[in-house]
């Protein structure tokens, strides 16, 4: 009976959430429901190990959601965002006008922009590249989820995507996990998608298929948000607040505060932290955390506080109400943790029932050593969430611990499972009920019977290929 009432409380999760509802209220219902059909305590559950876990994550990564919200918002309402975007689309054109979307996304998204913000601002200039270029429309998605989606939220060494902060106090790592194995596996998401999009693009040329003016009706509001805040760290509602500049900076100024994000975060990481003293927070009144639980994360929020500060002493003429940017941005950080927090109580309180044991052992007997059971573990997670910062904390909170003393008892480094388990939630977490998928085809104007094959095989496929070279790399020569 335990284990069937994990498997219907996972089912209502994911069909109430797939149709609209809040996971702030039907996380905890899935989650007593669940302990209800296994016998367990329900208020005990519910305020105890609920409500706990979810606390642990918001004390661990509410710094990382509020500044790299924050961070979108000033970049976005000083016109940063769009001059980044603007100088790339010109200087590549309409001949070159996938690329140019890729990059585009991917400067903005690198450097730590949030997603949300970066869509709104991408979806508009690959519409204008596109009409141009006479690509079609159906092809704007997954340009624009290429450089946004994969291997700068899950690859690339130092991202400061929450994602790749996730591992870091679980595993003792920093952003810069398994560099050479990163770069690796963004060569490949990159190549193969560029691949796949410019074969798709001389398919519908020979075709004689054109770029069309016709958009599809987006999905309600209040859904599209539901679904959206699960998926990353900004909340879009929040994209009509604040005073976005129509004078924008010119591409150094525009392009600078990206710069500081990836230089104080590598400074932070491999410079300045491992050459202080941190003994003192082995003490009972820090929590006996270690520096290993808190490095990733200080040195995240260090590069993204610079760079805040940075943006707006460069951009504060084009800044004039900077009090509501930086509340608009503060407030598209709330519900978004908050909805992460539930989904990790949910997976908390089912990790705590007598029957997830079943669960546990099953995964953990999967052949192939840690790195496939970790990885086929966090995949399955991110889809049945359709949340990667979800599914991935789910997986590690449950069976972290479990990984990390399996993998050093057969001589796996640790950066190795920061970088396997980052790039397994990336993957099948853009399912069609992800907030993001479903956010970026409403922006783009197109149905997901257009778009999604396509979207697949940049966000999905490419990503799995290079997960499965990573692996294989990792079991042969180690993590580098």
């Amino acid at each position: 009976m335990g284990l069937l009432g994990i498997l219907l409380a996972l089912a209502f999760l994911i069909w109430l959430a797939y149709r609209g509802w809040s996971v702030l209220l039907l996380a905890p219902v899935a989650a007593l429901l669940a302990a209800l059909i296994s016998g367990e305590p329900l208020l005990a559950h519910w305020t105890q190990t609920f409500m706990g876990a979810g606390a642990d994550f918001i004390g661990q990564f509410f710094p990382l959601f509020l500044l790299g919200a924050v961070f979108g918002k000033v970049m976005e309402d000083s016109g940063s965002v769009r001059a980044i975007a603007e100088w790339l689309t010109r200087r590549l054109g309409a001949g070159h006008a996938i690329l140019a979307v890729v990059l585009a996304g991917a400067a903005l998204t690198y450097g730590g922009v949030s997603l949300f913000v970066a869509l709104f601002v991408l979806a508009p200039m690959a519409e204008a590249l596109f009409q141009r270029a006479d690509i079609p429309r159906r092809l704007m998605p997954p340009a624009i989820a290429l450089g946004t989606f994969t291997f700068t939220m899950m690859a690339l060494p130092g991202t400061p995507a929450i994602q790749n902060a996730i591992p870091m106090p679980f595993f003792g790592t920093t952003p810069f996990a398994a560099p050479g194995l990163g770069i690796i596996a963004s060569v490949i998401m990159l190549g193969f998608g560029l691949w796949w999009l410019g074969r798709a693009s001389r398919i519908a040329r020979a075709r004689n298929e054109r770029f069309s003016d016709d958009r599809i009706q987006g999905v309600d509001d209040t859904i599209l948000r539901e679904r959206a805040v699960t998926a990353r760290e900004f909340d879009p509602a929040e994209t009509a607040h604040g005073h976005q500049s129509v004078e924008l900076p010119p591409l150094a100024i525009a392009a600078l505060p990206l710069f500081a994000v990836i230089a104080v975060n590598l400074a932070m990481s491999l410079v300045i932290l491992p050459r202080l003293d941190f003994a003192w927070l082995s003490e009972p009144r820090w929590g006996v955390a270690g520096i290993g639980a808190v490095s990733g994360v200080w040195s995240v929020a260090v590069a993204l506080t610079a760079a805040i500060v940075t943006a707006v002493v460069l951009n504060r003429s084009r800044l004039p109400r900077l009090r509501e940017t930086l509340d608009a941005g503060a407030n598209a950080s709330v519900l978004p943790i908050f909805a992460v927090a539930s989904l990790v109580g949910f997976g908390a309180v089912v990790a705590a029932l007598p029957a997830f044991a079943v669960v546990r052992d099953w995964v953990l007997s999967i052949g192939g050593g840690p790195l496939v059971s970790l990885a086929v573990a966090t995949n399955i997670l991110a889809a049945l969430t359709g949340s990667a910062s979800g599914g991935l904390t789910i997986a590690l909170d449950a069976l972290g611990a479990t990984y990390l003393q399996r993998a050093t008892e057969v001589g796996i480094d640790p950066q190795l499972l920061h970088r396997v388990a980052v790039m397994s939630a990336g993957t099948l977490d853009s399912l069609p009920h992800s907030g993001a998928v479903v956010t970026l085809l409403s922006v783009c104007g197109v149905s997901a019977r257009q778009s999604y094959l396509d979207i697949v095989m940049v966000a999905i496929v490419g990503a799995l290929l290079a997960l499965v070279v990573v692996i294989a790399l990792g079991v042969l020569v180690g993590s580098f």
